[in-house]
């Protein structure tokens, strides 16, 4: 399992490195990279090493969207066939990866490397965006043109999305800081590793990235207090946040907010926003039970769309409502059923965890989650591959339990030493 493991790893972070992975070649590796990953856990089931196979309620209602969408590619009822096509082979190889991890990362310290790993790679990245922010000479990686604009921050065309891979990573750190959940001396690494991407998320002034970060810091500070309530939680919170204050003013607060405003000018308006859901919504009453097709709304919205401004409408910036759009009803109800299973599973994990650790680990994936699920209100990052796989790993790591292989503490082992002295005496007695 340690291979699939590292070769999950190691497409999450090529799948951000290559600009999300949106590009054909770059969905081409991520979808041969897990059929190839699969294979190997085949390998590994038929010769009897990986014998067990471990489920999650939230498989079914990937599997049932995934179904949904080969109903509608066999059955024709896509508007484009081919588009529905591309999305299936993205959509099963998302399935695929999140099945292995749930397969893979077995215990406690199965997720303890992957959040130091996830940690490590947030802060390259958000270091890697920040150095290109104030070198930027209107190219990707300093020699890539931007064929058809955009607003980048670091490896993404779109600033927004690299304020989704920042929330998806940035509350497991706030976690462990929050609840002192790694030893003492470690800590002052892990609060570089957090707070170097918060800072980036501001200089990409994303709104709904920043609302989303804000959120997520609630939810560990207020998870945290209900499982230990201990005013200790309450003041590490609260340096927490002082210390992103101090961050966000050294980067400079002014500079930021005139981003704001600038980038405000260069990318789609509020009222436009609106104006693509509520267009999106028409498209869903119009194909109330099964959609126009999965991945079909660029080629569809024309025709249901009350303002025309010459510009290519390629999402709905509401993953709600473009799944209602592209798989109807029918889509909806798994989707429904995708977050029901994680909030209840999430739950269940988070009121059952005795180990700080594990405690930290559940509540900072599941504040991720809800962040990026806030954003995608007014977003699309369930559509950026590399963020739906990030999504998908923490979805994972927020709902699974996380045995122990370790030996007891030396405490454990000390107490024990202690009691069978006096449980001697009185069996002699």
């Amino acid at each position: 399992m340690k291979i699939i493991r590292i070769g999950i790893c190691t497409l999450l972070a090529f799948s951000i490195l290559a600009h999300g992975a949106v590009e054909p070649w770059s969905e081409a590796v991520l979808e041969v990279g897990a059929a190839i990953l699969l294979v190997w856990w085949g390998v590994l089931w038929a010769t009897g090493v990986a014998r067990v196979v471990r489920w999650n309620w939230m498989l079914s209602a990937v599997a049932g969207l995934w179904a949904v969408a080969v109903v509608q590619y066999f059955g024709r009822l896509s508007t484009v066939n081919f588009l529905t096509k591309i999305e299936i082979l993205k959509l099963s190889a998302l399935g695929i990866l999140f099945l292995l991890a749930i397969q893979a990362f077995k215990t406690l310290e199965d997720w303890h490397g992957f959040v130091w790993f996830l940690l490590v790679l947030g802060f390259l990245v958000s270091l890697f965006g920040i150095l290109q922010y104030f070198t930027f000479n209107g190219k990707m990686y300093w020699f890539r043109e931007l064929r058809y604009g955009g607003i980048p921050f670091g490896p993404y065309v779109n600033r927004n999305h690299f304020a989704g891979m920042v929330e998806l990573i940035v509350p497991s750190g706030l976690a462990i800081l929050v609840m002192r959940a790694f030893p003492r001396d470690r800590l002052a690494l892990l609060a570089v590793l957090t707070l170097l991407p918060i800072g980036a998320l501001f200089l990409a002034a994303s709104r709904g990235g920043i609302i989303g970060f804000f959120l997520g810091f609630a939810l560990v500070v207020v998870l945290t207090f209900l499982r230990r309530p201990d005013r200790k939680e309450l003041l590490a919170g609260a340096m927490v946040l002082v210390v992103v204050g101090g961050l966000v003013a050294w980067l400079g607060i002014g500079p930021a907010l005139d981003r704001f405003a600038s980038y405000r000018r260069l990318e789609v308006t509020d009222a436009r926003r609106a104006e693509v859901m509520r267009d999106s919504l028409r498209i869903f009453v119009a194909h109330p039970l099964l959609g126009t097709g999965l991945g079909t709304i660029q080629e569809v919205f024309p025709r249901y769309e009350t303002l025309y401004d010459g510009l290519v409408v390629n999402h709905s910036h509401n993953d709600y409502v473009e799944l209602l759009a592209e798989t109807g009803l029918v889509g909806g109800l798994f989707g429904s059923m995708f977050l029901a299973a994680l909030f209840a599973g999430a739950w269940k994990r988070l009121t059952v965890a005795k180990n700080p650790m594990d405690l930290a680990f559940h509540i900072g994936a599941f504040s991720a989650c809800c962040s990026l699920l806030a954003h995608s209100f007014v977003d699309f990052n369930l559509h950026i591959p590399s963020n739906a796989f990030l999504f998908l790993l923490q979805v994972a790591l927020a709902t699974s339990a996380m045995p122990s292989i370790r030996s007891p503490e030396p405490s454990a082992r000390r107490t024990t030493s202690r009691t069978m002295p006096q449980e001697q005496t009185s069996t002699r007695a």
